[in-house]
């Protein structure tokens, strides 16, 4: 991948054209797509990820956004899915594992994502706002540091941007009734 780090939008890879893994990928996004209904279910911003052992095609993660919920910032669907994956596999290093996000990572999921050297992150629709997996920045490609991580995107993007708009179109909806 090429693209400086520091540009505004960087060069992103293709999509994945191997049909076994793509026909993975999406089964595996399917369930990140049902961890984000739960956050849905609890007013959080619908996204939801899975970490997947690739040796054994088992889920050893799950999470979703629960920052409001929690009442923390770091309550979110990729660090609550590293942390069970890491407890599960008995390790803080994921290496031979995939992680699966509904959105694009965030600036500190992206950075949580590079030092648990998982190998490989799956995402569905990109962020224009915080998006570190190459939209408004690649943290997960980064020359300099100590692991890279293989991206592709796109899986299962239209069913993960149609929740996140109709989350926001409801919660704009909700606010204007609160203002009245």
């Amino acid at each position: 991948m090429t693209g400086d780090a520091g540009n505004r939008k960087t060069e992103r890879p293709a999509v994945c054209t191997d049909e076994d893994t793509a026909a993975a990928d999406r089964k595996y996004m399917r369930e990140a797509l049902r961890q984000a209904g739960k956050a849905y279910a609890l007013g959080e911003v619908p996204i939801g990820c899975v970490v997947v052992d690739n040796a054994t095609g088992r889920i050893v993660g799950r999470g979703y956004n629960r920052r409001n919920t929690d009442k923390t910032t770091v309550s979110h669907a990729e660090i609550t899915a590293i942390k069970k994956a890491s407890k599960r596999l008995g390790d803080w290093r994921l290496e031979g594992c995939t992680i699966y996000i509904t959105l694009e990572p965030c600036p500190m999921c992206a950075g949580a994502i590079v030092q648990a050297r998982i190998d490989r992150c799956v995402y569905a629709a990109p962020s224009d706002k915080a998006g570190c997996a190459g939209t408004v920045l690649n943290l997960l490609r980064q020359p300099g540091f100590n692991h890279m991580v293989e991206i592709t995107y796109g899986v299962s993007e239209d069913e993960s941007k149609a929740l996140l708009q109709r989350f926001f179109k409801e919660l704009r909806v909700t606010l204007k009734r609160e203002k009245e």
